[in-house]
């Protein structure tokens, strides 16, 4: 039998805690999911780290709606993996923030891996192994 990906197998509630750990920036973590960065800006916030489905982005998005009502604008996804980056559609941010490697690595492996973020592979896309000009 095969072993359900984790967007689709790991189901069970999961203990959240969330952490200012700095002036405006907050750690969220699920007992063992990946965490999320949540950076607050003057104007909007920024996530890093989508989460495994839009049901445990949602409970980011509560988090980040206890401590501010500003715009979520940006997802930054550091590299692909499913529990990483599944979630992103549920933030509805203008900008999502990816290396162009990881962007074809969600396109690619999005259906297979049981839900197609189509935000995420629509997604603005920017080769961060390069150094800026």
């Amino acid at each position: 039998m095969a072993k359900a990906f984790a967007s689709q197998g790991d189901m069970t509630e999961k203990k959240i805690t969330f952490d200012e750990i700095g002036e405006g920036l907050y750690a969220f973590t699920a007992e063992g999911d990946p965490n999320s960065g949540v950076i607050i800006g003057d104007e909007s916030v920024m996530i890093v780290e989508a989460q495994a489905t839009p049901r445990l982005a949602n409970k980011v998005i509560e988090c980040v709606r206890s401590v501010t009502d500003k715009p979520i604008s940006h997802v930054v996804l550091t590299h692909y993996h499913a529990v990483r980056v599944l979630g992103a559609s549920a933030f509805g941010a203008s900008q999502i923030i990816m290396s162009d490697v990881a962007r074809s690595m969600v396109v690619e492996r999005g259906q297979e891996d049981g839900t197609a973020n189509s935000s995420a592979s629509r997604a603005y896309s920017k080769d961060m192994s390069r150094s800026p000009a």
